[in-house]
C-alpha cells in the first residue's frame, strides 16, 4: 500500500522578525492597559500593573508569553525571594491577570507569530501564598481613648509651642475615631466639603474614599455623627484661621499645612504628619498600650464603639465605606463580656415575652 501525498493547504508565513515582536508586543501591552481602563480600574492600579509587569520583562529579557513555569519558579523562588509579601502577591497578580487577557484576545495571533502556545507561567504550585488573615487589630477600650490620649492631648494646647498645628492633628485624631476616616481621605477634604445643612447632623463628602478591587475612588456621604459636628465646628472656628485667612477659596483644605502653595495660600496637610502626630501623643498619653496606634486602629475602634453604641452593622457599613459587610466584621471588637451580657439580655427578653402565659 501506498502513501498518499497530503499538501498542506495553509497559506506559508515567514518567520516573524525581532522588529516585528516588538511592535506587536507593544501593541499588546497597550491593548491591555486600555481594557483595564474599560473595566473602570483607576490610573494607579493600571501603572502598578504595567509596572509589576515591566519589571518582569526587564529580568526575562524575553516576550512575557514566552514565560513558562520553570522561569516563573526562578523568579519568584531567587529573584524575589527576600522582597516584601506585598511586592511578591502584586507582581504575582499582574503577571496572571495579563496571561489571562493574552489568552482570551490574542492567543492565535501568538501562535500564529511565534509558534508558542499561552500558557500561565503561575500555578498553583509556584504561586505566592499571603500569610492567611491579616494581623488582628484591636484598639484600646474607650477609657483608654477617651480619658487618657485625648484629654491629655487635649491638655497639651493650652501650654504647647505651636497651637495650631498641635489642634489641628488632635482634630483630625478625632474625626478618625468619631467617624472611621482613612487618613488619605482626611486629609483630602477640603472645607467645601463639610455639609452642614445636610441630614440631622450635616454631612461630610468623602470624595476621595478607597475603592474596592482598585476601581478607584469611590465617594460617599458621612454624616457628623458621635460628636464629630462639634469636633469640626470648633476646629473650624477657632483654628482654621491660623493656617489662612480665606474661607470662601475653591479648594482650600479642611486640614492645612504650616507650608504655603505657590499663590502663597496653606497647602495639604501631608498624612505622615498626622500619623507621626497620633503617634507620639500615644508615647506620651497611652504609655502602657503595648501597641502602635494608627489611623487605622482608630478606625476599628470607631467601629467597635459605634456597635457597642447600638449602631447596626449595615450602618457602621456605609460610614465607613466598605464595600463588602464581611469586612465590617473584622473591624467591629466587642468587650470580652459583651458574649455573656448578650446572653443575659436575651433571657431577660424571653422572659418577658412569656409574661402572662405562665399561669402562677
Amino acid at each position: 500500500m501506498a502513501l498518499a501525498v497530503v499538501r498542506d493547504l495553509r497559506q506559508a508565513r515567514r518567520p516573524a522578525t525581532a522588529d516585528e515582536i516588538a511592535a506587536f508586543e507593544t501593541d499588546v501591552l497597550a491593548g491591555f492597559v486600555l481594557a483595564r481602563s474599560a473595566a473602570g480600574l483607576s490610573d494607579d492600579t493600571i501603572r502598578g500593573d504595567v509596572g509589576h509587569l515591566d519589571q518582569v520583562r526587564t529580568w526575562f529579557g524575553r516576550p512575557l508569553w514566552e514565560m513558562e513555569p520553570a522561569d516563573a519558579d526562578a523568579y519568584f523562588g531567587k529573584v524575589l525571594r527576600d522582597a516584601a509579601k506585598g511586592t511578591r502577591l502584586g507582581r504575582a497578580q499582574a503577571l496572571r491577570t495579563y496571561f489571562l487577557f493574552l489568552e482570551l484576545r490574542h492567543k492565535v495571533e501568538i501562535h500564529e507569530l511565534t509558534g508558542r502556545v499561552v500558557e500561565c507561567p503561575i500555578d498553583e504550585m509556584n504561586r505566592p501564598r499571603g500569610a492567611g488573615k491579616a494581623r488582628l487589630r484591636i484598639p484600646p477600650s474607650a477609657e483608654q481613648v477617651e480619658q487618657l490620649l485625648f484629654a491629655g492631648w487635649r491638655a497639651e494646647l493650652a501650654t504647647c509651642r505651636k497651637f495650631a498645628p498641635t489642634a489641628r492633628n488632635y482634630t483630625a485624631a478625632r474625626l478618625m475615631a468619631e467617624v472611621g476616616l482613612r487618613v488619605n481621605e482626611l486629609r483630602s477634604l477640603d472645607l467645601a466639603d463639610v455639609k452642614w445643612d445636610l441630614g440631622r447632623f450635616g454631612k461630610l463628602h468623602v470624595r476621595k474614599g478607597k475603592g474596592a478591587r482598585g476601581s478607584g475612588p469611590r465617594e460617599r456621604m458621612v454624616p457628623l455623627i458621635n460628636n464629630a459636628g462639634a469636633t469640626l465646628r470648633w476646629f473650624i472656628e477657632d483654628v482654621w484661621g491660623h493656617f489662612d485667612d480665606d474661607h470662601t477659596r475653591p479648594g482650600a483644605p479642611l486640614f492645612p499645612s504650616e507650608r504655603r502653595c505657590a499663590d502663597g495660600s496653606a497647602a495639604r496637610v501631608g498624612d505622615d504628619a498626622v500619623r507621626t502626630s497620633l503617634a507620639v501623643a500615644a508615647r506620651i498619653h497611652l504609655p502602657e498600650w503595648p501597641e502602635a496606634l494608627t489611623p487605622h486602629v482608630l478606625r476599628h475602634y470607631c467601629a467597635s464603639q459605634l456597635y457597642a453604641g447600638g449602631m447596626d452593622l449595615i450602618a457602621i457599613q456605609e460610614v465607613l465605606g466598605h464595600a463588602w459587610i464581611a469586612t465590617t466584621l473584622h473591624y467591629v471588637h466587642v468587650h470580652r463580656t459583651h458574649v455573656e451580657d448578650a446572653w443575659v439580655a436575651g433571657q431577660q427578653r424571653a422572659a418577658e415575652r412569656l409574661k402572662g402565659l405562665v399561669t402562677p
